[in-house]
């Protein structure tokens, strides 16, 4: 079976999950079940740009991240920028249209919807210590999004012209200056991929990182 073949069966099968998952959160008679916050971040934590987040999902492709980075606790990352005054987390997801045709690709989510329950079981917030390597990190990043950056399904950090979503991270801040990954990395070897690339433990154990907020 070719790549494009099973990738295309995976994002079905995400489909599919996420179809159940929906129905099984809602109560008879309609209601949908609210046991947990619309949003995991707390409403007092103060992010910056440049900050590092972190989430582990429920979904079928945070399953499988999850299985194959056995040091990590968390499934997807991104990074904080400031676009006019306002603090949006720019991350490379598939998966997650805003709109019936979105293509997989580097999105712009406030932070309430990258944190939002139905995506999110867990979180964290790390930051820099130098500041203004945060801050030039996030404007790389943000320049990535704008350039309508589509989504790497092959996870091949040699082409920047597409990204997922830790080569986006690591992509932003050695643009700054900071190697988060100090040649870290993951062979995978699922019946669906094989490849080398970045995972979020990756990131995560970067010296240069330390955490903010766990929630």
């Amino acid at each position: 079976m070719s790549r494009v073949t099973v990738l295309g069966l995976c994002g079905l099968m995400t489909a599919v999950l996420l179809a159940v998952t929906s129905a099984c959160s809602r109560q008879p008679g309609g209601q949908r079940a609210t046991s947990r916050p619309a949003c995991l971040l707390p409403a007092d934590a103060e992010l910056r740009p440049g900050d590092v987040v972190f989430r582990r999902g429920e979904g079928l492709m945070s399953h499988v991240v999850m299985a194959a980075d056995h040091q990590g606790n968390y499934s997807h990352t991104g990074i904080v920028a400031d676009s006019c005054g306002s603090l949006l987390i720019v991350h490379a997801v598939p998966g997650e249209p805003d709109f019936e045709g979105d293509p997989d690709r580097v999105k712009a989510d406030r932070p309430e919807q990258f944190f939002a329950s139905q995506r999110a079981s867990i979180g964290e917030v790390c930051r820099a210590a130098d500041a203004d390597i945060a801050r030039q990190a996030a404007a790389v990043a943000w320049q990535v999004y704008q350039r309508g950056t589509p989504f790497d399904h092959d996870y091949d950090d040699l082409d920047t012209t597409r990204m997922y979503c830790t080569e986006l991270v690591a992509f932003a801040f050695r643009q700054a200056g900071l190697d988060l990954v100090e040649g870290r990395g993951h062979h995978i070897n699922l019946p669906f991929m094989q490849t080398d690339c970045v995972m979020p433990s990756d990131i995560y154990q970067s010296r240069f990182l330390r955490s903010i907020i766990k929630f």
